[in-house]
């Protein structure tokens, strides 16, 4: 059994970023709901090799009512078992006020980058300066410490700023380690699950691609399986890890819906077929699709109609091919974003209870588990090319979303032409790899302009040039005027 380290998600907006650090230093990591895993935990003892767990930070105060808390089955349970435990924030604070510390509101709040003043060097601390920069974001704060536990660090405005229990290995931090801006997050991390929990670090790519292959082997045998593939990273990696396992039982469906970026689907169809040699159906929809959406402006009413429209569309396939499971390229942050924590629900994901029951198939969903750059990894150890592996993100829409107004197939080809240009541009340019994401829009609005001597009345462009780290928030990138020169006047000469 693979060793795992447990993240509870109290709310927090880093949360995400914990089990990536872990993840990050080769060791398995999982997000779980507190009070999911509070009534079953002799379960999840069962179903992980439970190392230690971290308790994520959170919107709520611990002394208000109805702010989650820690169960008394639950601290017995990893004291008997001698799981360290690590509160960071919210967590913290939590373990503080449930052993019988006092948190309070502090009157002069804490958010951004904050210095530390480390009282001891030990065990979580080790190898840690006197003062170390951390990024701080909370307006409580713990004000006296229950008995058995002593004050590890402090700052200006926080008495508290990381403790640990005198005897056992229960550690709190006020900080958050897991943000970039915390400059020894990474060896706070180390320490945590190498020196205290007592992890070898060992769980790497290839023992996953195995381990899945396997898996799937054994789940579908000599049956078929169907999956919609995009060509995206996330489908068309899921795709060749489950041809991988079954062959040519995989019918990989390909619907051209006429909102691509320019080549993709000739390029989709030369990858799929000559390089791996997939049982591919290239659908040509693009006319369906033009028809459904005659009419529509409103850019959620476009999603809902290319989502039903596409649906149709795969469950007429699907009821041709005789298959018996659906394969689905949903990865850990699709299941995140819709609804599995404790948060509001930021969208329902296309991979994500997308298609219907009424379909009668079995999903199976390899990559769930994984993150973006993790899937990324493993579709260039699968010999997927860097035109897949490191494609941009790209709506599940297509460039239906990028025409404000109704969508035409005029107005597809004049947006697809121009983000041609801006990706062409913008990897002469050597830029492609530090933005995160480079697009046109096509505006509901003419403006004047001349050429040539003559007046000009024809549509404007948009740009939207973005770089984020990990696509939970972002900013707009400073673009050379040079590179801008260059787009402005490729979009004006070449398009219509």
């Amino acid at each position: 059994m693979i060793e795992c380290i447990l993240v509870l998600d109290f709310g927090g907006q880093y949360c995400h970023l914990i089990a990536r650090r872990i993840r990050e230093l080769a060791v398995y990591s999982e997000i779980v709901q507190p009070s999911v895993m509070f009534e079953d935990l002799e379960g999840y003892g069962k179903k992980y090799n439970i190392k230690g767990i971290i308790l994520s930070g959170g919107p709520y105060s611990v002394y208000e009512n109805g702010s989650q808390r820690l169960s008394n089955n639950f601290m017995r349970y990893i004291v008997e078992h001698k799981i360290p435990l690590l509160g960071i924030c919210y967590g913290h604070q939590l373990i503080a006020y449930c052993d019988g510390g006092k948190v309070k509101s502090i009157g002069k709040k804490e958010y951004g980058i904050t210095k530390i003043f480390v009282k001891k060097h030990n065990g979580i601390l080790k190898g840690l300066n006197k003062e170390e920069k951390v990024w701080m974001s909370h307006s409580d704060t713990v004000m006296e410490m229950p008995e058995d536990y002593e004050i590890l660090a402090h700052t200006d405005n926080s008495p508290v700023a990381a403790f640990k229990h005198k005897e056992r290995e229960i550690y709190g931090l006020q900080f958050h380690p897991e943000v970039i801006h915390t400059e020894s997050g990474m060896k706070i991390f180390r320490n945590f699950i190498y020196d205290i929990c007592k992890c070898k670090g060992n769980w790497r790519m290839e023992d996953f691609i195995d381990g899945s292959i396997k898996e799937i082997k054994k789940k579908i045998g000599d049956k078929k399986a169907i999956i919609a593939l995009s060509g995206g990273v996330d489908s068309s990696t899921a795709a060749i890890l489950v041809y991988r396992a079954i062959g040519k039982n995989l019918i990989a469906v390909f619907i051209d819906t006429g909102l691509m970026r320019k080549n993709e689907p000739e390029s989709i169809k030369r990858i799929f077929t000559k390089e791996f040699d997939l049982n591919l159906r290239f659908i040509d929809a693009k006319n369906r699709f033009f028809k459904a959406l005659k009419g529509i402006e409103d850019p959620e009413e476009k999603r809902r109609v290319i989502g039903e429209t596409f649906i149709r569309i795969f469950e007429e396939i699907a009821g041709d091919v005789n298959a018996d499971f659906l394969i689905q390229g949903t990865i850990y942050p699709d299941r995140i974003e819709s609804g599995i924590k404790s948060a509001f629900t930021i969208k329902t994901h296309h991979n994500v209870g997308g298609l219907p029951t009424t379909l009668g198939l079995k999903i199976i969903e390899p990559l769930r588990d994984l993150y973006k750059d993790e899937v990324r990894i493993i579709a260039k150890k699968l010999g997927l090319p860097d035109e897949i592996a490191y494609r941009h993100p790209f709506p599940g829409p297509g460039l239906a979303i990028r025409v404000i107004g109704e969508v035409t197939p005029e107005s597809v080809e004049i947006v697809r032409e121009a983000d041609a240009i801006v990706k062409e541009e913008i990897k002469n340019s050597g830029l492609e790899n530090e933005l995160w994401q480079f697009f046109a829009v096509l505006l509901p609005i003419k403006t004047v302009g001349v050429q040539g001597d003559i007046r000009t009345y024809r549509n404007t462009i948009a740009l939207r040039i973005v770089q984020s780290v990990d696509g939970m928030t972002a900013n707009f990138a400073r673009i050379p005027y040079d590179t801008l020169e260059r787009i402005s006047t490729r979009i004006t000469n070449e398009i219509p």
